[in-house]
């Protein structure tokens, strides 16, 4: 795998006058892969804490997410991608479990980029990160990033009407400011926004806010023992998680789907919204 820290170096210095080079203006015809990728099992257990899920062999859905993650940033960091990284806003991710995936099997992964499409914010694309066992898809993530723009690149609007009663909350989670450090440490994406209070003023946040797939992992991981072997949870990620703040969790089973959701126990701001069928 390559290396994260070296990339978000290459990224940073992308920003500087000079260095950047030309963005190209369409995706790239690339797909990136990495075979013979094992667990760290200290790793996993490491991860496992920060998200909230139970210690265990079987991987859990966002696992490998992380583990892949730096083939990704790799696509997302060469000089002909056309959204630079700095500043890029993950607004959605789907994942795909086929089936589970034990600690001890060995990955296969490949990523690749598509569906670059207009924003009213500027433009926005998938990363698409594929995981295989002996030639068999056993996972599937999409990431969905926005790239903001000066200009407006058009696209949908979004729904600017009232907000939503938020549903009753099945609990809630204080989410302090080593949320933010420790997934950085077990995922490798160091995004300053996410660990330091300047950085995440630098992108226009008050304070640092937690990463969207702690999120989404810590609502997986507290549906544990409840989902199938194979399924699909799919999230939009709508309003930060300020770090420190407190949290409210709802779910609600509709007999074939998960339906479940994060919102600001304060505000009642919806954060995230998901769905596992």
């Amino acid at each position: 795998m390559p290396s994260a820290g070296a990339l978000y170096r290459r990224a940073l210095l992308g920003t500087l006058p000079g260095l950047g080079g030309r963005r190209g203006p369409e995706l790239p015809e690339v797909e990136l892969g990495v075979s013979g990728v094992t667990v760290d099992r200290t790793h996993l257990a490491d991860y496992d804490r920060v998200c909230g899920f139970r210690l265990a062999d079987r991987l859990p859905a966002t696992y490998p997410h992380v583990v892949g993650f730096p083939l990704a940033l790799r696509l997302m960091t060469a000089a002909e991608f056309p959204i630079p990284l700095t500043g890029v806003v993950h607004v959605a991710n789907r994942i795909t479990v086929h089936r589970p995936i034990e600690a001890g099997e060995m990955l296969d992964f490949h990523t690749y980029a598509e569906n670059l499409r207009p924003h009213e914010r500027g433009r926005q694309l998938d990363v698409v990160l594929v995981g295989s066992i002996g030639g068999e898809e056993v996972w599937r993530g999409v990431s969905t990033y926005l790239g903001k723009e000066r200009q407006a690149g058009g696209g949908p609007r979004r729904d600017r009407g009232d907000r939503p009663t938020p549903p009753a909350a099945s609990a809630h989670w204080r989410v302090t400011p080593r949320v933010g450090t420790d997934y950085a440490r077990v995922s490798g994406d160091h995004n300053p926004i996410h660990t330091s209070r300047l950085g995440a003023r630098l992108f226009g946040f008050p304070r640092p806010i937690a990463h969207g797939m702690w999120s989404k992992a810590r609502c997986l991981a507290a549906l544990a023992g409840r989902l199938p072997e194979a399924y699909t949870v799919e999230v939009a990620f709508k309003l930060p998680v300020p770090l420190p703040s407190t949290v409210a969790f709802s779910a609600t089973n509709t007999g074939t789907t998960w339906d479940f959701a994060l919102h600001d126990a304060r505000s009642g701001g919806p954060q995230l919204v998901g769905t596992v069928r």
